[in-house]
């Protein structure tokens, strides 16, 4: 990278004038910051949310050209329905939305909540979406891969004792190997769209105050305001890795120490992060599980 590379910020987002943009999750956290700043830049901005209610709210403090659609990612009919809906283009496809250190649940059709909020509805989306999109795949993961392990045997929690953390970073993990198989998918297709992987770093936002645990919830608070840095920093690697010209399979993150916060730049990734022969046995996992498979 350039040197003017490691000090991007926002700012330096270029133009998307005549360009859609979906961002997953974006009536709050990183993806309102995100829609409001691709709608800065003129894009056609969809706010995908599950509480169109909120979504409202969100897109009515923003400037530009927004729209708000319903969709429930832990719910597959919900997921269908909003690309059974969808057409046009879509130049980026930001897979942003997510639950962290929850309660064990389950979404609407038995996935545990995190791998099939996190992953599992991504993967079905970004898939039946794919014929529309032009440009890139944008997939959030997290510092927490560090810490995941994918039990292909076992990747629903239903034969492990449950614990938030683990599966949190079980779904992170599965998160970059879903981006990496997806490229390798569609080199092999010659298709000119690029799936990349970014992370915020540690940033202030709700997803760490919305764990259903009083004392989670509570550091949660604590760290955003002592250790993190802003939503607003936390977005870069996003836009970043939705904007500039980077490889198919590149991975984005903050610049500085433990890529906990700072300037978007190329991330470190676990060599579970990189195995090849794992992210396709959980491709092949995924597109059982939700009935939906590679479109090109």
């Amino acid at each position: 990278m350039t040197s003017d590379a490691m000090t991007w910020t926002s700012d330096d987002l270029p133009d998307f004038t005549g360009r859609t943009v979906i961002v997953t999750g974006a009536n709050s956290g990183l993806g309102l910051v995100a829609a409001r700043e691709f709608a800065r830049v003129g894009a056609h901005v969809v706010l995908a949310v599950r509480d169109t209610t909120k979504g409202e709210k969100a897109a009515a403090s923003l400037s530009g050209h927004t729209d708000v659609r319903r969709l429930d990612l832990a719910d597959l009919s919900s997921i269908r329905d909003f690309a059974r809906d969808w057409s046009g283009d879509i130049a980026v496809l930001a897979n942003n939305a997510g639950v962290m250190n929850v309660p064990e649940s389950r979404t609407a059709d038995g996935f545990e909540m995190q791998i099939g909020t996190n992953h599992l509805g991504h993967f079905a989306l970004t898939n039946l979406l794919l014929p529309h999109v032009t440009d890139r795949v944008v997939t959030m993961s997290s510092m927490m891969h560090r810490s995941g392990r994918i039990d292909l045997a076992d990747l629903n929690w239903e034969r492990r004792g449950y614990n938030r953390a683990t599966a949190y970073g079980q779904s992170k993990l599965a998160n970059l190997l879903f981006s990496l198989e997806l490229q390798r998918k569609l080199t092999a297709a010659g298709s000119t769209v690029r799936s990349i992987a970014a992370h915020p770093g540690y940033a202030a936002t709700n997803l760490q105050t919305r764990t259903g645990n009083p004392v989670f919830d509570w550091g949660g608070r604590i760290g955003n305001k002592v250790i993190a840095q802003s939503a607003e920093a936390g977005t870069w690697p996003m836009l970043f890795a939705a904007s500039q010209d980077l490889p198919g399979g590149s991975y984005v993150g903050p610049d500085g120490l433990n890529e906990m916060r700072g300037h978007p730049a190329l991330a470190g990734r676990t060599a579970r992060a990189s195995d090849l022969d794992l992210a396709t046995k959980l491709w092949d996992l995924s597109a059982e599980l939700t009935g939906v498979s590679f479109a090109l």
